[in-house]
């Protein structure tokens, strides 16, 4: 095997965005079959599975590595019809870019209206966890990420962003009702304001304020939007952690205070995009880097 043959890495591209064969039929105007016939040529060529198929169909850990060279191979494709002044063929440039929700509600979208539209770029955000956006680079569904891992997807580079600060918060009757002995002790029983599943922070801070491996109490409420889980620690539901420009509001007005003022969590954020040379991704690259300098903290 010396090459990928494009009709065929398009149409994998094609299967997997649509999440069924007739669906990427459609796309492409052409007929199942010769959807299915050109996937299991790609397949045959590689000598690997690259699809299973489920519905929707999901690529396998090979089918990944060809989806992501399918999406920088159409980047590349787009940014050369811009150079011969024919890109208004196939619309705006779309990037596709991961953030954690804390991020979306506080300084990222300032950030992408300092990227430049003119040739206009439209923006596809994926919302998912910082210490999970890493897969969605590696699955090829985004250009880039906002994640909290300094370790690069392979075929892509990493820059530190900076450090956001969290902050243990309550309402000031939710501290009268439940926090009323040792810090560490009470919060192993109160109730906790989680983000999701995924989300460890509250149990992390626990467990470094107590020293032991307990963290935040099982009673705990699932609040995944990032201004709801600020409006249900201030209605008394539970604590939780909080970004301090968004806790610092209620903060000042009294509707929140600080448990532990002296251990807050500082947590990195890095910015990870494919290794290539687009205009519109160094753009969106070097504004979100700016107002990153200005909105987190520098690291000590």
């Amino acid at each position: 095997m010396d090459e990928l043959p494009l009709d065929q890495v398009r149409t994998l591209l094609a299967v997997v965005d649509e999440g069924t064969f007739d669906a990427a039929a459609a796309a492409l105007h052409v007929t199942p079959s010769a959807v299915s016939q050109r996937v299991k040529a790609l397949e045959q060529r590689i000598g690997r599975v690259l699809l299973l198929r489920t519905k929707p169909v999901r690529p396998t850990e090979s089918g990944q590595v060809v989806v992501r060279f399918a999406r920088q191979l159409a980047r590349l494709e787009r940014d050369a019809r811009a150079d011969l002044g024919i890109a208004g063929e196939q619309g705006p440039a779309r990037l596709p870019i991961a953030v954690n929700a804390d991020s979306l509600a506080t300084w990222f979208l300032p950030a992408l209206t300092r990227v430049p539209q003119d040739p206009p770029v439209c923006f596809e955000l994926h919302r998912e966890d910082e210490a999970h956006t890493t897969a969605l680079l590696r699955e090829g569904q985004v250009m880039a990420a906002v994640t909290s891992s300094p370790d690069p997807v392979a075929g892509c580079t990493v820059r530190l962003l900076g450090l956001v600060r969290y902050l243990p918060v309550a309402s000031p009757g939710f501290a009268a009702r439940h926090l009323t002995g040792p810090l560490a002790r009470d919060l192993r029983d109160a109730p906790a304001i989680v983000f999701d599943r995924r989300d460890d922070l509250q149990d992390a801070f626990v467990r470094r304020l107590s020293g032991e491996g307990t963290g935040a109490s099982p009673v705990r409420h699932h609040v995944p939007t990032s201004e709801g889980f600020c409006d249900a620690v201030a209605a008394g539901l539970g604590w939780g952690m909080l970004p301090e420009a968004q806790a610092a509001p209620g903060l000042r007005s009294g509707e929140l205070i600080t448990l532990a003022p002296d251990h807050p969590m500082d947590i990195p954020l890095f910015w990870q995009q494919w290794r290539l040379d687009s205009p519109a991704l160094a753009a969106a690259a070097g504004a979100i880097a700016s107002v990153a300098a200005e909105a987190l903290r520098a690291p000590a």
